[in-house]
């Protein structure tokens, strides 16, 4: 394990406990409203306000909650496989080998084995995986 792992594993307890408290105070608004509500003096626009604070804060609670516990999609990266194709241009020897650092195109490489001439590298390309084909 590495550093970094590690405030991660922590953040959630620190979630969870915002997520407890946000509920505490929804409920709270709640019963603000059913006082409003139900007071000798009742005050409609009052427990309207406190219904909507709860329902807003229990909204934003389980919008948390479900951010929190989702699991970070895993991401793999595979090695591309780069192949180079050399080209002897006089008697049209083709040759494709993998990619190496220092490759360029129009590079001159190794000599022909038929003629002995200096072959050149035309072209670098990805290989496509039988995935990314479909």
């Amino acid at each position: 394990m590495n550093e970094t792992d590690t405030p991660k594993k922590r953040s959630f307890p620190f979630s969870l406990a915002i997520i407890i408290i946000i509920i505490i105070f929804s409920i709270t608004a709640f019963y603000q409203a059913m006082n409003a509500y139900l007071s000798p003096s009742p005050s409609p626009a009052e427990g309207n306000y406190f219904i909507l604070l709860g329902i807003v804060g229990l909204a934003m609670s389980a919008y948390m909650l479900l951010r929190t516990r989702r699991v970070a999609p895993q991401i793999s990266l595979e090695t591309q496989r780069v192949s180079t194709t050399i080209l002897c241009e006089k008697c049209g020897f083709k040759k494709i080998q993998p990619f190496e650092v220092g490759d360029y195109i129009i590079k001159e490489v190794e000599p022909c084995p038929k003629c002995d001439e200096k072959m050149m590298i035309t072209s670098i390309y990805r290989e496509e995986n039988e995935k990314e084909k479909r």
